[in-house]
């Protein structure tokens, strides 16, 4: 069989370790930049104080925003544009979540840009970026920091929409776990079960692509073996360094290959119920996984042993393990089991099914179709 073609675009520069951040102000004063924009969350703000002292020393102009606490929307980005256009910084900086690391994205694509958002919502539809674009993630989970994609909701019909596009890749990338050892239990586990959904999904993707299986099976085993520890001791650097690596593998996975139908299918729970993007894949992976197995079960069965399980008499039972893995490692995490728990009603479910047919872009990646009444089958057996 033929390797696909594939593409990925690297960051141009990537560091990882533990203590790495504060190198990160030499790489900004290098780009001799006059004014520069950083998009971070408050409990972040004395970390960056320290962190910019540097550049207050030089005469450059600092701004610093705080507004994007959640999943940002269309009407979030314009607002926060009219803030920082006549600003108009040279370096554009994400420090958090990956919501903060894609309007960051977003930003610096809109500085000094003849295209409206709206123009290029989409794959491949920005045509370029002006201004130098930092991402230092604060969580371990989306891999937005090395990503193509930046996702918005729109107001107008309260779809999570995409933006995918080799101008949203960073100029640099500073991977410091130990800004993630103060993040709560329950965001440790939700962002922790995206990040290894990311690698499952890859792995297991109908575009699967030899290069990133590398990425995607061994961010599956570092995250099995380590979210556990990082959920219930977060002072645990090691355990906070391999889950952080696991995420940033994941992130490598969504340009070239990209998730698939447990995506799919979480974002009308993102868009209906407000649910955080990480728990609802989490709580929908195991569903998505026992649907898919008949279609894949060899790919299924490497999963269970990247999570940790053993070899069974053939790759069928060994691919059921896997299921079972992933919701021991759910429960273990505090994350709840059904729909119901996380206050899904029961009557919503076609019009779910529904909003998650239009998300093509991801189910058309699933190993086995997933049709209107497939979803609302998956939906039903997650309740």
């Amino acid at each position: 069989m033929s390797v696909p073609h594939f593409k990925i675009i690297f960051p141009g520069k990537l560091v990882t370790g533990n203590g790495t951040l504060p190198q990160l102000a030499t790489d900004v004063l290098e780009l001799q930049p006059k004014k520069v924009f950083i998009a971070t969350i408050t409990p972040l703000l004395k970390t960056i104080d320290e962190f910019t002292a540097t550049f207050k020393q030089e005469k450059i102009e600092v701004l610093v925003d705080t507004s994007i606490v959640a999943e940002p929307s269309f009407s979030d980005f314009e607002t926060l544009m009219k803030k920082i256009e006549p600003f108009n910084p040279d370096v554009v900086i994400g420090i958090g979540g990956g919501s903060v690391l894609d309007i960051a994205k977003l930003v610096a694509a809109q500085l000094e840009n003849e295209q409206t958002l709206r123009e290029y919502v989409g794959i491949g539809l920005l045509k370029g970026r002006k201004k130098k674009l930092i991402c230092v993630p604060a969580t371990s989970g989306t891999g937005s920091e090395v990503s193509p994609n930046a996702i918005l909701v729109d107001d107008a019909d309260n779809q999570k929409k995409g933006i995918i596009s080799p101008f949203l890749v960073p100029d640099i990338v500073y991977v410091d776990p130990l800004l993630t050892v103060s993040v709560p239990p329950a965001i440790t586990a939700a962002t922790g079960m995206d990040a290894l959904t990311h690698c499952l999904e890859a792995y297991t993707n109908k575009f699967a692509q030899p290069f990133i299986d590398l990425f995607a099976y061994e961010g599956m085993k570092l995250i099995a073996a380590n979210i556990v520890t990082a959920v219930n001791d977060g002072s645990n650097i090691e355990a906070r360094e391999k889950v952080a690596l696991g995420s940033l593998y994941g992130g490598f996975c969504l340009g070239p290959v990209n998730t698939a139908g447990v995506h799919a299918l979480s974002y009308p729970l993102g868009s209906m119920y407000h649910l955080a993007h990480g728990l609802s894949n989490a709580v929908l992976l195991p569903y998505v996984m026992e649907y898919n197995i008949v279609a894949s079960a060899d790919r299924y069965a490497d999963v269970a042993v990247a999570l940790g399980c053993k070899c069974e008499a053939d790759a069928w039972t060994t691919a059921k393990a896997g299921v079972e893995k992933i919701k021991e490692l759910n429960k273990a995490c505090g994350i709840p089991a059904t729909l119901r728990e996380v206050g899904v009603k029961e009557e919503t479910i076609p019009q779910m099914a529904s909003e998650a047919m239009k998300i093509q872009r991801l189910l058309k990646n699933n190993p086995r179709e997933i049709k209107e009444e497939d979803a609302v089958a998956i939906f039903k057996s997650a309740y």
